[in-house]
């Protein structure tokens, strides 16, 4: 045998272990895009690709009540966006129950309802908090495209030893890269600094300079633009919130009866807010054999 032959015998083999290797390797799907196919996704980060909602779990805006100024700040804040103009990221914190996710997807699709002249066409895009690493790969796989993007993360925190709001201080603002111009973020929290307070705390104890150890902590919370605060609601609030949705379920019961129920449901609960009081009228609802 020549060498040349010895030659060709190893090209021949190394093809066929590339073939094989081609053929087993798991098959990466393309990424959607343009973002034509719905209003809203959700991001994959394991497959890196966008999935469509075909229907979106939301309420009408005018049936969150008890927010008034922080609807009226996030609704201008994304009609200036859809405009193509400034607008902030922004963070919704406060109290649980009381409408941060709920009033982000309201928003969403009461801009692109408006029909305004000018208004650019808003995509709602759902990221887990697990998956805010791969923020990056997102923006940059939607930073091109004719729509514009609201990046939304439900119950955004960080736990001790978390080291990923380091990235995403990077991401929302700061990076070399920056944020695409049309894209923005918004997260809902609990905390208003996305951090537990031990955790701050534990930082100001142990460093030797606390000042800077606390300023490392919350400047995450600066990257925002608006900080909405949400709050506990008063007993009216909660019932008009109760009468509101049985009016726009149409759920037959008169003041009186829905009244005594509500302050015994969120009596209960020990609580009042907006899902304490969608929680009751899908009960009653169920009683009266209709679906909410």
């Amino acid at each position: 045998m020549t060498d040349t032959d010895s030659l060709a015998q190893i090209a021949a083999s190394l093809a066929r272990i590339a073939e094989t290797l081609a053929a087993v390797a798991p098959q990466r799907p393309a990424p959607t895009a343009p973002l034509e196919e719905a209003e809203a996704y959700h991001w994959d980060a394991a497959e890196g690709r966008l999935r469509a909602v075909p229907k979106v779990s939301r309420v009408p805006l005018d049936l969150l009540r008890g927010i008034g100024d922080v609807t009226e700040i996030l609704l201008d804040n994304t009609l200036h966006f859809a405009r193509g103009h400034g607008a902030n990221n922004a963070l919704l914190w406060g109290a649980r129950g009381m409408g941060k996710s709920s009033l982000v997807k309201a928003i969403h699709a009461h801009v692109n309802g408006l029909g305004e002249a000018g208004l650019h066409r808003l995509v709602l895009i759902e990221i887990n908090r697990e998956d805010i690493e791969s923020l990056p790969t997102l923006m940059r796989l939607i930073g091109h495209d004719a729509a514009r993007c609201i990046i939304f993360c439900d119950d955004l925190s960080f736990d001790k030893d978390e080291a990923s709001y380091k990235s995403l201080k990077t991401i929302l603002d700061g990076g070399l890269e920056g944020r695409p111009e049309n894209v923005l973020f918004y997260a809902t929290s609990n905390r208003r600094h996305l951090m537990p307070r031990d955790m701050i705390d534990n930082e100001r104890a142990t460093a030797i300079n606390p000042g800077e150890a606390v300023e490392e902590k919350v400047s995450l919370s600066d990257r925002f633009g608006l900080w909405l605060g949400f709050h506990n609601c008063d007993q009216p609030t909660f019932l008009a919130m109760v009468r509101g949705y049985c009016d726009h379920y149409g759920l037959a019961i008169d003041d009186a009866t829905l009244f005594a129920r509500a302050i015994e449901w969120s009596q209960t609960r020990g609580s009042r807010s907006g899902r304490v009081a969608i929680q009751l009228v899908r009960q009653l609802a169920g009683e009266q054999g209709k679906t909410v």
